[in-house]
């Protein structure tokens, strides 16, 4: 039969027990003393890094006074695909008080998340309008729509247009693209024709002259019309990024190019921007609110990045195609109903709505007084003027 452990070895195994949870303890002590620290360094961390995005983020939000057709908080806060009007604009830093100046570039952006898809169309800016809340002043450009009622009235329009609903917007400064493409160390695009633009002459020669290669990421500079060049980049520098997407007139595809190149551009910044590293760096956030704003808030930016970051990967770019037509000695871009219906078809496929008639032909209502210049202008591409 086993033997009663004497007192000293009963003892003796309380003291070792005794002694192992004191370790025992002291150790879930230690480890809860490092989880604390641990915890509220990144407690601290995040504040910090919270005061930093919102009180840049509230500098670039600014509403678009215009009652939406959806509301894109409540899109966002269930993962859905909504749409944002990007305008780009060329006015220097951008008053937040002010609407001078025309919208130089339009892109209507679909962001889905269930298909990890973006698609980027852009718009003619010089598309025959009336401008809601301004018809009187028909006939207009689209990308005066802007000057005339803002970002509300440029939203209104293009809505009316496509018969698409525009959730939200976001305002950039193509001169901040410098900085913005800069921040992230630059961009990689592939130059889809051989072109020179001088940032000085808006053409093939001057000063400031960059020179780009067809299929190729390469690209040189030249300070004195071309005697002498650098050596190639494969990154496009801020400055670089600009004249690559600035240059016009020696595309064969005139403004058509310019969008093409500036979509190129958007969608390397696009996808250096949405990585963590970009997406921690404060002085990143800071630059936007010189050059850019949103009606998006700060909680629906944080959860973008939470929910819809990953569609950034997956990029389609479109255009909407148009003739050129003149009226009263001014150019304009006229789009067919068919075209019209085939962008109108995809954006809201994208958006997960069901297929609609593409919209009105002005964007507005032509008053009475510009029915004639309306009829002209449409007969130009064999269609008449809607009763």
């Amino acid at each position: 039969m086993q033997q009663e452990p004497n007192q000293f070895s009963r003892k003796a195994r309380y003291d070792g027990v005794r002694q192992k949870n004191k370790k025992r303890s002291r150790l879930r002590k230690w480890l809860l003393s490092i989880f604390v620290i641990i915890v509220l360094t990144i407690a601290g961390w995040g504040t910090y890094l919270y005061a930093q995005y919102k009180g840049s983020i509230d500098d670039i939000q600014k509403s678009a006074k215009i009652n939406k057709m959806r509301n894109v908080s409540n899109l966002i806060a269930r993962g859905k695909p909504f749409s944002v009007l990007l305008l780009g604009t060329d006015v220097g830093e951008l008053n937040r008080n002010d609407r001078s100046g025309l919208t130089d570039s339009m892109m209507l952006v679909t962001i889905n998340p269930k298909q990890n898809k973006v698609t980027m169309v852009s718009i003619p800016r010089d598309i025959m309008t009336a401008i809601p809340g301004y018809e009187d002043s028909f006939p207009q450009k689209l990308n005066a729509a802007y000057a005339y009622g803002g970002v509300g009235a440029t939203m209104e329009a293009v809505q009316n247009y496509l018969n698409v609903p525009v959730d939200s917007y976001a305002l950039v400064n193509m001169k901040g693209l410098t900085t913005l493409v800069d921040k992230v160390g630059g961009v990689s695009v592939k130059s889809p024709m051989d072109f020179q633009y001088s940032q000085d002459t808006a053409h093939a020669y001057g000063a400031n002259l960059y020179r780009f290669h067809k299929g190729s990421t390469k690209w040189e500079y030249s300070d004195d019309n071309g005697e002498t060049w650098t050596s190639s980049k494969t990154k496009l520098t801020g400055d670089a990024a600009l004249a690559f997407s600035r240059m016009r007139y020696d595309d064969p595809q005139g403004d058509y190019g310019r969008q093409q190149r500036q979509r190129l551009v958007l969608e390397a910044l696009i996808k250096k921007s949405v990585n963590a590293e970009t997406l921690l760096n404060a002085s990143f956030i800071k630059s936007l609110s010189k050059y850019a704003q949103t009606d998006l808030s700060f909680n629906n930016i944080i959860k973008i990045a939470q929910k819809y970051r990953s569609a950034a990967k997956n990029q389609d770019s479109d255009h909407m195609q148009g003739t050129g037509v003149m009226s009263a000695g001014v150019s304009y871009q006229a789009v067919t109903t068919k075209e019209k219906q085939r962008i109108t078809d995809k954006l809201r496929a994208q958006l997960g709505l069901a297929e609609k008639e593409t919209g009105s032909q002005f964007g507005g209502d032509v008053p009475s007084s510009g029915t004639s210049i309306a009829s002209t202008y449409l007969a130009q591409i064999g269609e008449t003027l809607e009763e």
